[in-house]
């Protein structure tokens, strides 16, 4: 017991279920993952799921490809989107390529709008995105 008495102990808040605010940590973890995708082009996301593995489910560890959210149109011009599933945001009226400079400038492009995302300034968009995603068939 002596050396339970030399901790300290503090109650510990709940685990947030603010959709907002998961959101905002996934969107986060996407956007550092284009930034290690911008470093390292041949870059593969990891994914754990359960397969059924020899007639037994099983943790298996599968490989995804992550597809770059840049690209560079007829004008040689450089667009970035963020896509909510697989629909681009639309920041403005019909707008939805930030233009980025040069690609060098992408990191610094990301890094701004991962401190727009913590500063929750994306969040009336990523709502807006949420309800024009349709339902499938069966869940209505």
């Amino acid at each position: 017991m002596a050396v339970l008495k030399s901790l300290s102990f503090t109650a510990m808040s709940k685990v947030s279920t603010d959709p907002a605010f998961v959101r905002r940590v996934k969107f986060i973890e996407k956007l550092e993952e284009q930034k290690r995708l911008l470093e390292d082009p041949g870059y593969v996301r990891t994914v754990q799921r359960t397969a059924e593995v020899d007639g037994t489910r099983q943790a298996v560890v599968r490989r995804q490809r992550v597809r770059p959210w840049w690209k560079t149109d007829a004008s040689g011009q450089l667009l970035m989107s963020i896509k909510f599933g697989s629909k681009p945001i639309e920041f403005e009226k019909g707008k939805t390529g930030i233009v980025v400079p040069s690609k060098d400038k992408l990191p610094a492009v990301i890094d701004t709008l991962i401190s727009a995302i913590r500063a929750g300034e994306l969040d009336d968009h990523f709502a807006a995105a949420s309800k024009l995603r349709q339902m499938p068939s069966g869940k209505k």
